[in-house]
């Protein structure tokens, strides 16, 4: 694929990661891949231990989530370090950051503060359960926000304890808000020229995707259980058996599932009591769950893809990630891309998220391959460090 440098709608805005893990870097990760510059700060020595997770033998999701970014160290425990952050946030744009609420204040980098020496600065905080409220200064990880905020009671089987997805979705989750009120906060200064701070709770990302679950309860007294593949109610939507693996299937429309209906050659299913309407086929839906099923069994994954197709019903194959990079459409929109990494050589990822028409996000630089990658580029080019000034931050311990 052709790779846009120097690309991107956020191209000449200037990012100071701080933080680790996930959250926080996500954002910049979102912000890096609209054309921003990402100056992703880390703890001299290992740096983030983002880029010691993933699965398999060689980790590699580090990549992902530091590719478009220059890693410079510093060591924010002390006032030295704290001084050199402070040098870099005055020329920034946009501040991440996702430590424990009362960190920044700590170390004497509190919104006031920044905000003095950088009026228009944005600041995005990223925390378990927001910079306010009794929880507050509480430990908090993605995973503890998905339970907090309603996602993992419901996810998993009925008779199971609450499951969760094979992803950290609450940190991405919080990371996507952060970078929503980012962009709007951006809107906002180019009208005033003010910055402001986002405060962005894991559990409150997690509670906004939760759709009618808080006013079903207040309204109807109804709590939401843990349902396994289906949503209640809406039918048929599920993952069926087919002769050679599963296939996934949303007939849950009048019109489509008549439609579902003559391509199972069962026409009469359509005008049945039990099934023609949204409310009847909700109100039977695991007997339709079954009947469908049943006939699913009889067929290969191919045959009922092509039946599908044929009759416009919403369906797919449920992919693995080998599935996605033998499918054509995912090359046709180059969903996912082969770039060259610096430490690893080519490498396949997803792309970057949403698309442009004008103003393209992509990869333009690979992860930096150990901390303080860009230590001289950066201190040189914006507090005007020379050779000399660089050795001797380094044996200070401050870089």
């Amino acid at each position: 694929m052709s790779i846009p440098q120097n690309a991107g709608a956020l191209k000449g805005l200037r990012v100071v990661e701080m933080g680790q893990l996930l959250a926080g870097p996500f954002c910049g990760q979102l912000l890096g891949d609209m054309g921003a510059d990402v100056i992703k700060v880390e703890a001299p020595g290992k740096g983030d231990p983002m880029r010691e997770w993933g699965l398999g033998d060689e980790k590699v999701q580090w990549e992902v989530i530091a590719r478009n970014k220059r890693s410079v160290t510093c060591n924010l425990r002390v006032e030295g370090g704290q001084a050199i952050a402070r040098a870099l946030i005055e020329k920034a744009d946009i501040l991440i950051e996702n430590f424990k609420p009362g960190t920044l204040e700590k170390w004497g980098l509190s919104p006031d503060e920044l905000h003095k020496i950088n009026p228009g600065l944005i600041i995005a905080r990223m925390s378990g359960y927001g910079q306010t409220g009794p929880y507050s200064t509480r430990a908090g990880f993605g995973g503890i926000g998905e339970a907090m905020g309603g996602w993992r009671y419901i996810v998993g089987d009925a008779d199971r304890p609450p499951a969760r997805m094979g992803v950290s979705i609450g940190d991405t989750l919080c990371a996507t808000y952060g970078t929503m009120g980012v962009l709007a906060a951006l809107h906002h200064r180019e009208k005033t020229g003010e910055g402001q701070v986002i405060d962005t709770a894991l559990y409150e990302a997690v509670l906004q995707v939760m759709e009618g679950l808080v006013p079903e309860y207040d309204y109807n007294g109804y709590i939401r259980e843990r349902s396994g593949s289906i949503l209640p109610g809406i039918a048929p939507s599920n993952v069926y058996s087919c002769k050679d693996g599963p296939f996934m299937i949303g007939a849950n429309n009048d019109a489509i599932f008549a439609r579902l209906a003559e391509a199972m050659q069962q026409p009469e299913l359509a005008e049945s009591d039990d099934y023609k309407t949204h409310l009847a086929r909700g109100h039977n839906q695991t007997v339709l769950d079954n009947l469908i099923n049943e006939w699913t069994a009889t067929l290969t994954i191919d045959e009922v893809d092509a039946l599908m197709i044929k009759h416009s019903i919403p369906a797919g194959r449920v992919y693995t990630a080998k599935d996605m990079m033998d499918d054509p459409h995912f090359k046709a929109r180059e969903a996912i891309i082969e770039v060259e990494t610096e430490g690893r050589g080519k490498i396949k990822m997803q792309n970057a998220f949403p698309r442009f028409s004008k103003t393209a996000s992509g990869f333009r630089s690979s992860a930096p391959t150990h901390p303080g990658q860009h230590n001289a580029d950066v201190f040189a080019d914006l507090l005007g460090w020379d050779a000399d000034t660089l050795a001797q931050k380094q044996e200070e311990g401050l870089i």
